[in-house]
């Protein structure tokens, strides 16, 4: 199984997300690389984030980044 370019940016869009708070959050503005601008885009599609440039953690985009960060954290051992 191969990952889909899309489907790593937008894993790397969730990690960017900062995890101390939920009050916390992102903004992609125009300069921002676009596979990454994309990626925001379908985040907000799949309700992960709460605006299509960023915004906040969803409580589904919580769990997702958890998921993500955890499962990163035992593949770099």
């Amino acid at each position: 199984m191969k990952l889909a370019n899309e489907l790593i940016a937008e894993m790397e869009v969730l990690a960017l997300f900062p995890r101390e708070s939920t009050t916390l959050g992102l903004k992609f503005h125009q300069d921002a690389a676009p596979e990454h601008i994309a990626a925001a885009k379908r985040l907000f599609e799949k309700q992960l984030i709460t605006q299509q440039d960023g915004g906040y953690l969803t409580d589904l985009g919580i769990e997702a980044a958890d998921h993500w960060l955890a499962l990163l954290n035992i593949l770099q051992g």
